[in-house]
């Protein structure tokens, strides 16, 4: 398998950006859980910034590096991935929340970390365009733009509310008493379901569709204020 330099750089930049966006994510999850009084994730060590504290040697190591490797001998950049995730004990949270309102802030906190990344380099990336200091057709104007597309793309996957994405403990807490025993019926499924989510092209349009609108919008609504 040969590489070009452009394909190994790429590779580079695509197991960099995934591993601070995991980092980013999984330290969201513990910093809400933290927030609400659970000390779980801190005396565990994962209320930090640090990469490695979060990163999985397979999940965020191993296998994004092998998916990369061959996506870009096909001329594609990419892959999955995921962290290691956070522990955190509902029981031990505030009494003023109770265990489901706990549960969906603790989940959409990863996610949103994973938006306010793509929200803030994109404001960066526009700044830095529309002054001159990166011209359009730069390699450093393609890695933010990969930047930010990687971290609307996790943010809108991790909201598909299959198990056990946190898209899936949301819609978990939402659903109603009278409804559970449908919700345990869809759980046998949520494996094959989430399945197709990251093996059919077909079935990724779900979440790629949304990265790709926000991604346009959010570039269209800071160039509108800084040209």
């Amino acid at each position: 398998m040969n590489l070009t330099p452009l394909q190994i750089q790429m590779i580079f930049v695509y197991m960099i950006t995934l591993i601070i966006s995991v980092a980013l994510h999984e330290w969201g999850h513990a910093k809400m859980a933290d927030a609400l009084g659970d000390d779980t994730p801190r005396r565990q060590g994962r209320v930090t910034l640090n990469p490695m504290v979060h990163a999985d040697p397979i999940g965020t190591l191993a296998l994004p590096l092998i998916s990369a490797v061959l996506m870009a001998s096909s001329g594609a950049v990419g892959g999955f991935g995921w962290g290691k995730p956070v522990q955190w004990n509902p029981a031990r949270v505030k009494r003023k929340w109770n265990m489901w309102t706990a549960s969906i802030l603790v989940s959409v906190a990863g996610p949103a970390m994973n938006l306010l990344l793509g929200t803030l380099v994109a404001l960066v990336h526009v700044v830095l365009t529309t002054q001159g200091v990166i011209p359009p057709d730069s390699p450093m104007h393609r890695i933010l733009l990969f930047v930010v597309t990687t971290n609307f793309v996790l943010f809108f996957f991790n909201l598909v509310p299959v198990p056990p994405l946190d898209g899936g403990h949301v819609a978990e807490a939402l659903t109603p008493y009278k409804h559970r025993k449908k919700w345990e019926e869809y759980l046998r499924y949520s494996p094959f379901v989430f399945l197709a989510l990251i093996c059919i092209p077909q079935v990724q349009q779900i979440f790629l569709i949304p990265a790709q609108w926000c991604t346009t919008h959010v570039y269209q609504l800071f160039v509108s204020i800084f040209r």
